[in-house]
Protein backbone atom coordinates (compact mmCIF):
# COMPACT_ATOMS: atom_id res chain seq x y z
CA UNK A 1 0.00 0.00 0.00
CA UNK A 2 1.08 3.57 -0.59
CA UNK A 3 1.72 4.49 3.02
CA UNK A 4 4.86 4.58 5.19
CA UNK A 5 5.45 1.65 7.50
CA UNK A 6 5.32 3.73 10.68
CA UNK A 7 1.78 4.92 9.87
CA UNK A 8 0.58 1.41 8.96
CA UNK A 9 2.16 -0.01 12.13
CA UNK A 10 0.57 2.64 14.37
CA UNK A 11 -2.82 1.93 12.79
CA UNK A 12 -2.55 -1.83 13.36
CA UNK A 13 -1.30 -1.74 16.94
CA UNK A 14 -4.22 0.49 17.95
CA UNK A 15 -6.95 -1.89 19.15
CA UNK A 16 -9.57 0.32 17.47
CA UNK A 17 -8.35 -0.80 14.03
CA UNK A 18 -10.34 -4.01 14.47
CA UNK A 19 -13.64 -2.12 14.41
CA UNK A 20 -12.54 -0.15 11.35
CA UNK A 21 -11.42 -3.02 9.10
CA UNK A 22 -13.79 -5.80 10.20
CA UNK A 23 -16.91 -6.30 8.06
CA UNK A 24 -19.95 -4.76 9.77
CA UNK A 25 -21.98 -7.97 9.42
CA UNK A 26 -19.63 -9.65 11.92
CA UNK A 27 -20.92 -7.22 14.57
CA UNK A 28 -17.52 -7.15 16.27
CA UNK A 29 -17.42 -5.67 19.74
CA UNK A 30 -14.27 -5.14 21.79
CA UNK A 31 -15.26 -6.25 25.28
CA UNK A 32 -11.97 -5.49 27.01
CA UNK A 33 -8.31 -4.89 26.30
CA UNK A 34 -5.35 -4.64 28.65
CA UNK A 35 -4.11 -1.65 26.63
CA UNK A 36 -5.26 0.62 23.81
CA UNK A 37 -1.98 0.03 21.95
CA UNK A 38 -0.88 -3.56 21.49
CA UNK A 39 2.42 -4.60 23.07
CA UNK A 40 4.05 -7.88 24.03
CA UNK A 41 1.65 -9.62 26.44
CA UNK A 42 -1.39 -7.46 25.63
CA UNK A 43 -4.68 -9.30 25.88
CA UNK A 44 -7.96 -8.57 24.14
CA UNK A 45 -11.47 -9.96 24.53
CA UNK A 46 -13.85 -9.76 21.57
CA UNK A 47 -17.38 -10.80 20.80
CA UNK A 48 -19.20 -11.06 17.51
CA UNK A 49 -20.01 -13.27 14.60
CA UNK A 50 -16.28 -13.76 14.38
CA UNK A 51 -16.44 -16.41 11.67
CA UNK A 52 -18.78 -15.48 8.87
CA UNK A 53 -19.78 -19.13 8.72
CA UNK A 54 -21.26 -18.95 12.23
CA UNK A 55 -24.46 -16.99 12.68
CA UNK A 56 -24.21 -16.95 16.47
CA UNK A 57 -22.13 -14.53 18.49
CA UNK A 58 -18.85 -15.98 19.75
CA UNK A 59 -16.39 -14.81 22.37
CA UNK A 60 -12.68 -14.67 21.62
CA UNK A 61 -9.73 -14.03 23.94
CA UNK A 62 -6.25 -13.56 22.54
CA UNK A 63 -2.82 -12.39 23.60
CA UNK A 64 0.14 -10.87 21.81
CA UNK A 65 2.93 -13.46 21.99
CA UNK A 66 5.48 -11.72 19.75
CA UNK A 67 6.08 -8.01 19.20
CA UNK A 68 9.04 -6.84 17.14
CA UNK A 69 9.80 -3.38 15.76
CA UNK A 70 12.68 -2.26 13.55
CA UNK A 71 12.93 0.63 11.06
CA UNK A 72 12.06 -1.47 7.98
CA UNK A 73 10.19 -4.46 9.40
CA UNK A 74 7.64 -4.82 12.18
CA UNK A 75 5.59 -7.81 13.25
CA UNK A 76 3.38 -9.16 15.95
CA UNK A 77 1.56 -12.40 16.66
CA UNK A 78 -1.85 -12.69 18.21
CA UNK A 79 -2.64 -16.11 19.59
CA UNK A 80 -6.13 -17.19 20.61
CA UNK A 81 -6.41 -18.37 24.20
CA UNK A 82 -10.13 -19.20 24.06
CA UNK A 83 -12.56 -18.97 21.18
CA UNK A 84 -14.07 -20.77 18.21
CA UNK A 85 -10.87 -22.44 16.98
CA UNK A 86 -8.86 -25.28 18.47
CA UNK A 87 -5.77 -23.31 17.41
CA UNK A 88 -5.32 -19.78 16.03
CA UNK A 89 -1.92 -18.14 15.58
CA UNK A 90 -1.96 -14.98 13.47
CA UNK A 91 1.33 -13.40 12.37
CA UNK A 92 1.03 -9.78 11.19
CA UNK A 93 4.07 -8.66 9.15
CA UNK A 94 4.79 -5.15 7.89
CA UNK A 95 7.68 -4.58 5.49
CA UNK A 96 9.02 -1.27 4.23
CA UNK A 97 9.26 -1.53 0.44
CA UNK A 98 12.31 0.11 -1.04
CA UNK A 99 11.43 1.56 -4.43
CA UNK A 100 12.69 4.22 -6.80
CA UNK A 101 9.79 6.64 -6.54
CA UNK A 102 9.28 9.07 -3.68
CA UNK A 103 6.14 7.34 -2.33
CA UNK A 104 6.65 5.30 0.79
CA UNK A 105 5.09 1.86 0.50
CA UNK A 106 4.41 -0.90 2.98
CA UNK A 107 3.72 -4.57 2.39
CA UNK A 108 1.23 -6.07 4.86
CA UNK A 109 1.25 -9.85 5.23
CA UNK A 110 -1.09 -11.99 7.32
CA UNK A 111 -0.08 -15.58 8.03
CA UNK A 112 -2.59 -17.69 9.92
CA UNK A 113 -2.10 -21.11 11.41
CA UNK A 114 -5.49 -22.40 12.51
CA UNK A 115 -7.22 -25.62 13.38
CA UNK A 116 -10.94 -26.10 13.68
CA UNK A 117 -12.37 -27.96 16.67
CA UNK A 118 -14.03 -31.38 16.51
CA UNK A 119 -11.08 -33.40 15.17
CA UNK A 120 -11.74 -35.23 11.91
CA UNK A 121 -15.23 -33.76 11.65
CA UNK A 122 -13.74 -30.25 11.85
CA UNK A 123 -11.22 -31.17 9.13
CA UNK A 124 -14.15 -31.62 6.73
CA UNK A 125 -14.75 -27.86 7.00
CA UNK A 126 -11.14 -26.71 6.51
CA UNK A 127 -11.71 -25.67 2.88
CA UNK A 128 -14.82 -23.71 3.78
CA UNK A 129 -13.02 -22.02 6.68
CA UNK A 130 -10.09 -21.08 4.41
CA UNK A 131 -12.39 -19.54 1.77
CA UNK A 132 -14.26 -17.65 4.48
CA UNK A 133 -11.01 -16.33 5.94
CA UNK A 134 -9.80 -15.31 2.46
CA UNK A 135 -12.98 -13.20 2.03
CA UNK A 136 -12.54 -11.68 5.48
CA UNK A 137 -8.90 -10.77 4.89
CA UNK A 138 -9.66 -9.38 1.43
CA UNK A 139 -12.18 -7.07 3.11
CA UNK A 140 -9.57 -6.10 5.70
CA UNK A 141 -7.06 -5.33 2.94
CA UNK A 142 -9.47 -3.09 1.03
CA UNK A 143 -10.59 -1.33 4.23
CA UNK A 144 -6.98 -0.75 5.35
CA UNK A 145 -6.01 0.73 1.99
CA UNK A 146 -9.12 2.92 1.97
CA UNK A 147 -8.40 4.30 5.43
CA UNK A 148 -4.65 4.76 5.20
CA UNK A 149 -4.22 5.84 1.60
CA UNK A 150 -7.13 8.29 1.79
CA UNK A 151 -6.21 9.60 5.27
CA UNK A 152 -9.68 8.79 6.66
Amino acid sequence: MNCPIDRVWEFYIDVKHLGIITPKELELKIINSTSQKLTQGSEIWLEGKIMMMLSKRTKWHSTITLFSVSPHKCEYVDEMLTGPFKKWIHLHKFNDIDNDNSKKQTQVIDEIDFELPYGRLGKLFDGYAERTLQKLFYHRKVATIRVLENNL
